[in-house]
C-alpha cells in the first residue's frame, strides 16, 4: 500500500520530502534552489510546500472516506463472509487504496451491498470508487494574495506575499453537489435497488434528483407490474417515484430542491479544486 501511493498520488509529496532531507543534510545550494524556484525547474510533478501538504491530506482524506463507508457497509456482506476482524481491515484498507491505481481486487465487489442485481445477474459494481479523479487533484482551501508594494516603490520581496484563507474554496460546483447527492441516495436506496433494480435504477434516481434540482416535478413514477419479487399489496398511484423512497432518501431530496432554488447563489463556486 505505501508503494502504490508513493508512485501514484502521493509521489510528488514523496519526491519534495527527499529534497527537503537531501538539502538539511547536505547543505547543497542546489536542493535550495530547487525549493525556492520549483516553478523555474520546468518539472510538473515539483510543486510547492504547501500545495504537496494540501496534496498529501486529500489522498488520505479521500482514503479515509472511502474506507469508513466500504468498511462499515461491507461489514456483514457476502463478500467478507468467514472473514476475521484483522482480514477485514487490511483487506478493506487495501481496497480503498488500490481505487485509484490499478483496481486490484480482494474482494468480490459483486456481492457487495451497493450492487444493481437484475434477474440474478449482476449488472455493475459499488459506488466507492474515486478513480475518475486526476492523481494530483487536491482541495486548497487557501489562496496567493497579491504581494504588497513596498514604500521605496522596487515591488515586493519573496517574503512579502501572503497566503490568506478563501471561503469560496470551501464551496464545490453545482454538478459536484448533484453528484454526492446522486451518490448518497443511491446508498439509502440500495436495498431496493437489490430487490426491485427495475424500477430503482440509477437512471431513474438521476432524473428524480436533476428534476428536483430543476424545480419542475417531472418523475418516471412507480409501476408495481414491474417488481421482482411482487408484493400483493402494491398498487398503482399517481405519486411520484420519490414516494417509494426511504426517509432519508426524501430528506436528501428535499435539500435538493432548496438547493436548486437557491443555485444562484452558488453558480460561480468550485474553485476549489485543482485538476492537474
Amino acid at each position: 500500500m505505501p508503494q502504490i501511493r508513493m508512485e501514484n498520488t502521493l509521489y510528488p509529496p514523496c519526491h519534495l520530502l527527499v529534497i527537503w532531507v537531501l538539502n538539511k543534510i547536505t547543505k547543497q545550494a542546489e536542493f535550495d534552489f530547487m525549493l525556492r524556484n520549483y516553478r523555474d525547474m520546468g518539472y510538473g510533478h515539483l510543486l510547492s510546500g504547501t500545495h504537496a501538504a494540501l496534496l498529501a491530506a486529500t489522498v488520505f482524506g479521500f482514503t479515509l472516506i472511502q474506507f469508513i463507508l466500504f468498511f462499515s457497509m461491507e461489514w456483514n456482506s457476502e463478500a467478507m463472509e468467514g472473514l476475521s476482524l484483522y482480514q477485514k481491515l487490511v483487506g478493506s484498507l487495501f481496497q480503498t487504496v488500490d481505487s485509484r491505481h490499478t483496481g486490484e481486487s480482494v474482494f468480490d465487489l459483486s456481492s457487495n451491498s451497493v450492487t444493481v442485481r437484475r434477474n440474478d445477474e449482476t449488472r455493475g459494481p459499488g459506488v466507492f470508487s474515486f478513480r475518475y479523479l486526476p492523481p494530483y487533484t487536491a482541495f486548497v482551501p487557501i489562496k496567493k494574495a497579491a504581494c504588497e508594494v513596498s514604500e521605496t516603490g522596487k515591488g515586493c520581496g519573496r517574503h512579502r506575499r501572503r497566503i490568506t484563507f478563501n471561503i469560496e474554496c470551501l464551496m464545490f460546483s453545482q454538478l459536484s453537489y448533484l453528484t454526492i447527492c446522486i451518490i448518497v441516495i443511491y446508498i439509502t436506496q440500495r436495498h431496493k435497488i437489490k430487490d426491485d433494480s427495475l424500477n430503482f435504477n440509477v437512471l431513474n434516481i438521476t432524473l428524480e434528483v436533476i428534476s428536483a434540482y430543476g424545480s419542475v416535478g417531472f418523475s418516471t413514477g412507480y409501476n408495481c407490474k414491474r417488481q421482482l419479487k411482487p408484493e400483493r399489496s402494491c398498487r398503482d398511484t399517481w405519486y411520484g417515484f420519490a414516494g417509494r423512497w426511504s426517509t432519508q432518501g426524501k430528506l436528501i431530496l428535499i435539500f435538493v430542491m432548496f438547493f436548486g432554488r437557491l443555485k444562484e447563489f452558488t453558480m460561480k463556486s468550485g474553485k476549489a479544486w485543482k485538476l492537474s
